[in-house]
């Protein structure tokens, strides 16, 4: 296991202060801001702890208020809205100096059989092994591109990218707004499906701002742009041990109002559809 996937393991291990509240920290990469993923994988293992066992993660809502400071703890304080036969409803609310900088809601279910399908795994794309990962291809041009992004690129961290294009890394030219990536841990995560939730939460905030940039030929790190996550959605299909590749589908239906709406779908490497997920995020012109 990477000590990036030891790290994010470690600060997925909230510290309990009282009935209902948990601090958590943030790794010291010299970010400016706390990465979205991890206040909403952090805030779904707290409150996951105030859950029977028997019962999962099936969907979450959360929205992004100001901008995490990786430098201070968060402090997660959960509210138990409702403990019914079937379904559990919590409300967190993450805090730091004073204000809330992040919420979420989410629901639990006790596992249950019925109705089944799934829209299918798109076809005919090359497998991980073949491909180029996002790593490998920045580090062909990291020479030429600004210190910030250079520093992004450079640090380890716990998940590995494949994309199946990469012509958006290498060049502006407007594309459709969509794209397929492999993407996997970079170390076993224990078995413990409140824990494997939690990190498929994380890596489910990845790239998916990017996609709707696609169309305009721009990318996240423009110096003109002013790129941030506002909300996030996710619905938690089926369990899926994170032991291998998974498939992240991306599209972008929408941009308008400074804000850009992309729609995401996991499938296991198999074809199982694990998860879905939707996220708007603030795309702004400065100046």
């Amino acid at each position: 296991m990477s000590s990036a996937m030891q790290g994010l393991i470690s600060i997925l291990d909230l510290e309990t202060l009282e009935r209902n509240l948990f601090r958590g920290r943030s790794p010291q990469t010299g970010w400016q801001r706390v990465f979205g993923g991890q206040v909403i994988a952090q805030a779904l293992v707290a409150a996951h702890r105030t859950v029977d066992a028997d019962r999962h993660v099936h969907s979450l809502h959360c929205y992004f208020m100001r901008p995490g400071d990786p430098a201070v703890p968060i402090i997660y304080e959960v509210d138990r809205i409702r403990d019914g036969n079937s379904f559990t409803t919590r409300r967190v609310v993450a805090i730091q100096h004073g204000h809330a900088i992040f919420s979420l809601s989410a629901s639990f279910q006790i596992d249950e059989p019925g109705l089944e399908h799934q829209i299918e795994m798109p076809e005919d794309l090359p497998r991980p092994e073949t491909l180029t990962s996002a790593k490998e291809l920045i580090e062909s041009f990291i020479d030429s591109v600004p210190e910030s992004v250079r520093a992004y690129w450079e640090r380890e961290r716990p998940i590995e990218f494949k994309p199946v294009s990469l012509v958006h890394y290498t060049s502006r030219e407007k594309l459709p707004p969509k794209q397929h990536i492999w993407i996997r841990t970079t170390g076993q995560v224990p078995d413990n499906r409140p824990l494997q939730a939690a990190v498929l939460a994380y890596l489910s905030d990845m790239t998916l701002l990017d996609t709707s940039l696609f169309a305009h030929g721009r990318a996240v790190f423009d110096e003109d742009l002013q790129v941030a996550s506002l909300d996030h959605a996710m619905w938690f299909h089926r369990p899926n041990a994170l032991d291998d590749w998974l498939l992240y589908t991306q599209d972008s239906p929408n941009a308008s109002g400074a804000r850009g709406f992309t729609r995401g779908s996991i499938y296991a490497s198999d074809g199982t559809l694990v998860a879905s997920m939707a996220q708007e995020g603030l795309i702004r012109l400065r100046g």
